[in-house]
């Protein structure tokens, strides 16, 4: 083995050993160790969940606690599990889903949004301080669970097509 070779070899050991030794919190701090002086840390957005505007994840569990959030100050009756059971009843969890086939849409309001709602319903039923767009799924379960607790008294007792 050519001297270089080795020298290569012996720094290399030292290092393996230093990093098995101090364990995986100094993982970060062995980039520049090992030659990646020119490494650029990810961008925040990258390492950090997408969040809604109130801090939420931007996700179907967080727009259902997002929601129970509005609806506990508004006084709207329901549960995690009632929104959830409905939601993945009516849209899959999509809230971009729109329903192009049923008799809503035959007359040309098709159901749209994680619920299912058309829109003369999101507009009567429409909670104050979220947003105006029906496919918004904060505003979308928030109508939705609104116009559940007028009709049926909570979207707890809806077990079907509303």
């Amino acid at each position: 083995m050519s001297a270089a070779a080795q020298h290569l070899r012996t720094r290399n050991s030292r290092l393996v050993r230093a990093l098995a030794a101090a364990g995986t919190g100094v993982a970060v701090l062995a980039l520049p160790l090992v030659g990646a002086a020119d490494a650029v840390a990810a961008p925040a957005a990258a390492t950090t969940a997408a969040t809604t505007p109130a801090g939420y994840p931007n996700n179907l569990d967080g727009w259902i606690r997002e929601s129970l959030a509005i609806m506990a100050e508004k006084k709207i009756p329901g549960t995690y599990n009632g929104i959830y059971r409905n939601v993945i009843r009516e849209s899959s969890g999509n809230p971009s889903a729109i329903n192009l086939w049923d008799s809503n849409a035959a007359k040309g309001i098709p159901s749209k949004g994680l619920l299912q709602v058309i829109d003369p319903t999101f507009n009567a039923y429409h909670v104050a301080g979220t947003s105006f767009d029906i496919y918004d799924p904060v505003a979308n379960i928030t109508a939705a669970c609104n116009y559940a607790a007028a009709r049926y008294g909570s979207i707890d007792n809806v077990f079907g097509a509303y």
